[in-house]
C-alpha cells in the first residue's frame, strides 16, 4: 500500500469540497472572537483531514458489496480486491486518530464532540439501504465542517457556552446567524449535489435496492428540486453575516446562478458529472474567497479606525 493508492481510495479531491467551508468556519469565529492562530488552523485541519478520511473509509468498507454489484463502482479497492479489509479498517483508525489528536489538541470542547461527526459518518452508508434522504444526511455530514472548525475556536473563548448558550448572566446563542446558516446552507448544497451525482447510478440502483432520489422520483423530479434545494442554500447564505456581507451575499448569487445553468444545461454537457463536479467544487472556493476579502476588509476598517 502506497500514499498513491491511499490518496485513491478516500478520494482526496473530494476534499476540495469540505476544505473551503472549514476555512470559512475559522475565519467566521475568528472575527467573532478576535482570536486564532496558526497554530489552531494547523490542528483544525488535522482533524478535518482526519474526518474527511474516516468518512470515507467507513463508506468504502461498509458499501463494499453494493459497490462490486455496480459497474461504475466495482473496480474500487475493497469490491475489486486490490485492497484487503484489514488494510481499510486500518486506515480509518489512523484517521479516527487524527481527528481525535487535532480535536483533542485543540480544546476539550471539541475533543467532547468529536463523537458527533464519528456518528454521523457510520450511519450515513446505510441511509441509502431505506431512504432516498440519505442525501441530505450526506448533507448533514459536510455540514459539521463549518460548525467544528467555528466550535474549536469558539470553545476556547467560551467553553461549553459556545454551543449551550448558556453564559452567568444571560442566554446567548452565538452561533445562531454566524455558523448555523452556513452550516444549513452547506448540508443543503451538498444533497443538491449528490441528488445530481445519483443520476449515474439509476438503474444499479433499482437492481440492488438501493435508494436514491432520482431512482424513486425521475429525472424531472430530481432537476426540478436541485433548482428549489440551490435557491434554498443560496437563501441560508444570504442570511448569515460573515464579515462583510455584500461579498459573501454577491458570491452566493453568483454561484448559485452557476449551478441551476449547469444543471439546466445537463444535455449539452459531453460529460455532465465532471462540470457539475467542477462547478461545485469552484462553489467552496469562491465562497471562501469572499470570507477573506470581507476578513481582509473589515481588518483594514478597523486599522484606519484606530
Amino acid at each position: 500500500m502506497d500514499v498513491k493508492q491511499i490518496l485513491s481510495f478516500i478520494k482526496i479531491e473530494h476534499t476540495l469540497f469540505s476544505l473551503p467551508f472549514v476555512l470559512i468556519g475559522y475565519f467566521i469565529a475568528a472575527n467573532q472572537f478576535n482570536t486564532g492562530s496558526g497554530v489552531d488552523l494547523l490542528w483544525i485541519l488535522v482533524a478535518a483531514i482526519g474526518a474527511r478520511g474516516l468518512a470515507m473509509a467507513l463508506n468504502r468498507i461498509i458499501d463494499r458489496e453494493i459497490d462490486a454489484a455496480n459497474p461504475r463502482t466495482q473496480n474500487r479497492h475493497l469490491a475489486s480486491g486490490e485492497m484487503s479489509l484489514r488494510t481499510a479498517w486500518t486506515l480509518a483508525g489512523t484517521f479516527l486518530v487524527m481527528l481525535l489528536l487535532g480535536a483533542g489538541m485543540l480544546n476539550t470542547v471539541a475533543l467532547m464532540m468529536a463523537w458527533l461527526p464519528v456518528l454521523a459518518f457510520v450511519i450515513y452508508p446505510y441511509m441509502k439501504r431505506f431512504t432516498w434522504m440519505c442525501h441530505f444526511w450526506l448533507g448533514l455530514c459536510l455540514g459539521l465542517a463549518p460548525a467544528g472548525a467555528w466550535v474549536a475556536i469558539a470553545a476556547d473563548v467560551h467553553g461549553w457556552a459556545a454551543i449551550t448558550g448558556v453564559f452567568e448572566n444571560r442566554t446567548e446563542f452565538l452561533w445562531a446567524q454566524t455558523i448555523l446558516p452556513i452550516s444549513l446552507g452547506v448540508a443543503i448544497w451538498i444533497a443538491a449535489f449528490d441528488i445530481n451525482y445519483a443520476r449515474m447510478d439509476v438503474e444499479s440502483d433499482k437492481a440492488s435496492d438501493i435508494h436514491s432520489f432520482p431512482s424513486k422520483f425521475g429525472e424531472a423530479a430530481t432537476t426540478r428540486t436541485t433548482i428549489q434545494l440551490t435557491l434554498l442554500w443560496f437563501g441560508c447564505f444570504a442570511f448569515s453575516d460573515p464579515m462583510d456581507g455584500l461579498w459573501f451575499l454577491a458570491a452566493a448569487g453568483l454561484m448559485a446562478t452557476l449551478n441551476i445553468w449547469v444543471v439546466l444545461a445537463k444535455d449539452k454537457f459531453e460529460d455532465f458529472q465532471t462540470v457539475l463536479f467542477r462547478a461545485s467544487m469552484l462553489t467552496g472556493w469562491v465562497l471562501l474567497l469572499a470570507v477573506i476579502i470581507g476578513f481582509m476588509l473589515e481588518s483594514n476598517s478597523e486599522l484606519m479606525m484606530d
